[in-house]
Formats: structure tokens, sequence, C-alpha cells
């Protein structure tokens, strides 16, 4: 009797956690995401708590975008994630084109009441001046209507939109691709930067630095 006590008491107070998406880069993969899987494997998560899309062409980075095979990954880890959380919410850390790739996908979904934080890391929400401004932009996918050249119809359908509960960026002004151009910001602002994010931080990491270096700090704001 006492130990079918323990063993209720114990299944009643285990830990229930929001399950995490992480959506890699542009010509990225999952194993990009190392040390924050590992960081949130030493915090409890199990591995089935964790979701790892991987999107896009890994040798074709202009040939990337916003629309249509990119999509349906990314939309089908939120869509499990979601339906096998211990909470019923999730939590969304993005990498570079994949912070835009998630938060795309959030609001076609319509589930962004089930998103209890956001990160976005190293992400152009804004553009990237190395695209050009629509519809002066530079000729491939990753730079055109469903890309990522400043002002195009896609970022401006995106900027402004709910995304989640709580928001928040990573950044750098060392960045090598949001940077890239001499300036990191649009509109007077960094680039990285998210409409309604809670905080901002900022690193002197380099682009891909900032994933791989900031596991800490992504797993604390979950």
């Amino acid at each position: 009797m006492v130990a079918a006590c323990f063993l209720f008491f114990g299944t009643a107070n285990a830990a229930c956690r929001d399950s995490v998406v992480l959506v890699h880069g542009n010509t990225g993969e999952p194993a990009d995401w190392a040390n924050t899987y590992n960081e949130l494997r030493s915090r409890g998560y199990g591995t089935g708590e964790i979701y790892r899309p991987s999107w896009g062409s890994k040798s074709c980075a202009s040939c990337n975008n916003h629309d249509g095979a990119e999509e349906t990954p990314v939309r089908n880890a939120i869509q499990s994630a979601i339906a096998n959380s211990c909470t019923g919410k999730i939590d969304v850390i993005g990498h570079s084109m994949g912070v835009t790739l998630a938060a795309q996908q959030i609001i076609k979904l319509g589930e962004q009441a089930r998103v209890d934080a956001f990160v976005g890391i190293a992400g152009a929400y804004r553009g990237l001046w190395s695209c050009g401004t629509y519809p002066y932009n530079v000729w491939n996918s990753t730079c055109g209507y469903y890309g990522l050249s400043v002002s195009s119809p896609f970022l401006d359908w995106l900027y402004g939109k709910s995304i989640a509960g709580r928001i928040y960026s990573i950044k750098s002004w060392s960045d090598q691709i949001v940077c890239v151009s001499g300036t990191c910001t649009v509109g007077g602002v960094h680039s990285s930067r998210i409409a309604g994010e809670r905080a901002t931080y900022t690193f002197g990491y380099g682009h891909f630095g900032l994933q791989e270096y900031t596991y800490s700090l992504q797993a604390d704001l979950l």
C-alpha cells in the first residue's frame, strides 16, 4: 500500500513541460542544435519533448524561401509538438531563416495561443540589405517575394503579427549574415529584433556562434 501511494505521488508530481521545437537556418540541419539539445536534456527534457525538423535544400542557399516544400517539415513538427505536449503548449527556438519560417507556420496554423515562448536567434525579421529592397531585390528565391529582401511581401505580411505569449530575440552587431552589407538595422532597428518582443539580448558572436554558444540563455528563456 505504501509503495502504491509513493508511485501515485511520484507520477502526480512528474515534471510537465512544454514541448520544444528547434528550427535551423538556411541550409542548416538538426545537428546544428547539438548544444541546445544537450542543454535541454541536462535540464530533464526527454527526447520525445524536443523536435528538430529538417527543412530546405542543404546545398543551395539561394533556392530556399518561405513557400512550398520548406514549410512542410516545420509545420508538421509544430503540429506534432502541440499534439504531444504535456501542457498543451510549446516553445519554439529558431535560428536565422528558421526564425521567420517558424513564425510563418505558427501564424498559418493559427496556433499563436499555444506557443508560450518564441526565441529568435540571428533572424532577419526586417530583411537583409544584401538581398536588396523589394521589388529591386537580388533575383533568387531567398531574396524574392517569399524571401528576405527588405519590404518583401512576405516580410510585410509577417511583421507585427502575434506569434507567442512571450517573444525574445538574440542578436549581434558582428553578425556576418544579417550585417553583411555594413549595417544591421532596417528603419533604425536591428533586423534580428522581433515586433512585440519582451526582451532582446546582444552578444559579440557571429551569425552561427549566436546559435552555438547561447544555449544556456536559450533554455533559460523557455
